[in-house]
Order: structure tokens, then sequence, then C-alpha cells
């Protein structure tokens, strides 16, 4: 059984960046990025197949960019002019499906 561990989240200003890492314990296929806000339904991000092909939400594309190097299992999300809109609890999971055990994600906090 794959275990996903994602990292990388803080505390930053809107307007800032931060790049979060899900690092996977097994092989991965096409992975997506999704974010819970507070009070509000898990949503996807974005996601990337094998070979590097990524797919956007229409509230970050432009803004985001997923990356994945293969040979170390780990997928990335680079979020450049954060908005305070943006703040959620990410995770990185298989897409479409999300057949692998939830990870603990990690907070990524906005201010203004």
């Amino acid at each position: 059984q794959v275990q996903l561990v994602e990292s990388g989240g803080g505390l930053v200003r809107a307007g800032g960046s931060l790049r979060l890492s899900c690092a996977a314990s097994g092989r991965i296929w096409t992975m997506g990025w999704y974010r819970q806000a507070p009070g509000k339904e898990r949503e996807l991000v974005g996601y990337i197949s094998r070979g590097g092909s990524a797919t956007y939400a229409d509230s970050v594309k432009g803004r985001f960019t997923i990356s994945r190097d293969n040979a170390k299992n780990t997928v990335y999300l680079q979020m450049n002019s954060l908005k305070r809109e943006d703040t959620a609890v990410y995770y990185c999971n298989a897409y479409p499906l999300q057949i692998i055990r939830w990870g603990e994600g990690t907070q990524v906090t906005v201010s203004s």
C-alpha cells in the first residue's frame, strides 16, 4: 500500500509563494493535488499525468504549477501569487479515483 506524505505548507502573505511536495512510498501514476478549506468540501486543484501533462482548476490556472519527479515518486505544487482564498489543507492523491489512503495534508495559510 502506497503511503503519501505532503509537506511544504506554512504561513505566507498574499502575493507570496510556496512549494508543496508529495512524497509517495511507491510508484505513482496520474496524481492530483486537492485542498480543503474550513467548512468546505475537498476540491481538486489540478492533476498531472505520469508523462508530465498537467491540468488545473480555473481558480488556480496561471498561478499554480504541478510537476513531478518519477525517479523520486514525488509530485510538487508550486503556488505563486497566493490569495487568501487559497488557505486550506492541501493533499495529494491519485486522480481521478482517490484510491490511495489520504495523508495528513499540509496546511497553507495566506494572510492579507
